[in-house]
């Protein structure tokens, strides 16, 4: 019978009451990249792309614990449309650090925690390729990745797409994704959170 307690979604608390307590007692770290191109990985004749700004809120039960925002140096020229898209412009990054210099900072600032991206796979593409460049242990967070939780729990009818600013729009996030990597990742814990 439709309205019956059997047919109540149930909480986390519902189906194990520790499961609850430690979902809101886990941090999280919601990251976001901006890079000179799509490629993590250098392919034939072609030299891999670099990250130009990491974005990252760490928070934990609902409550933002800090963030993390710089430009990055990626020690080549900005692409035209990489500077449209995202306004990021060579000048802009002439005087950022370079990823060996950003990179030890932001894995201190996640250390511990879940790592939460919007296409996830790309972030920590990135993240692991630069970690190898800079030889840097990669610390094997675990990942969660907002397109397939999206997937996993909205219908296409729903969340016809799983576009940041589709979904940003469709919580009523009060960030609007820019292609910026601080107002991205504050989107996406917006996401995460509805």
């Amino acid at each position: 019978m439709a309205g019956s307690p059997a047919d109540a979604q149930l909480s986390f608390a519902d189906v194990d009451p520790a499961a609850d307590l430690a979902l809101r007692d886990t941090t999280f770290v919601v990251v976001d990249l901006e890079t000179t191109g799509g490629r993590a990985s250098a392919g034939p004749g072609a030299p891999a792309d670099a990250i130009t700004e990491i974005g990252a809120v760490k928070v934990r039960g609902g409550q933002v614990l800090g963030e993390f925002a710089t430009l990055v140096d990626p020690q080549r020229t900005i692409p035209p449309q990489i500077v449209r898209l995202t306004g990021i412009t060579t000048a802009m990054v002439h005087d950022a650090p370079t990823i060996a210099a950003v990179l030890p900072m932001f894995l201190e600032f996640a250390r511990g925690a879940v790592l939460v991206a919007h296409n996830a796979g790309f972030d920590t593409g990135f993240l692991r390729a630069a970690a190898e460049q800079c030889g840097i242990g990669w610390p094997r967070p675990p990942v969660l990745c907002t397109v397939r939780l999206a997937r996993r729990v909205l219908t296409r009818e729903e969340a016809p797409s799983v576009r940041l600013g589709t979904l940003a729009q469709l919580v009523g996030s009060a960030t609007r994704p820019t292609h910026r990597a601080l107002d991205d990742a504050r989107a996406t814990v917006d996401v995460l959170h509805a």
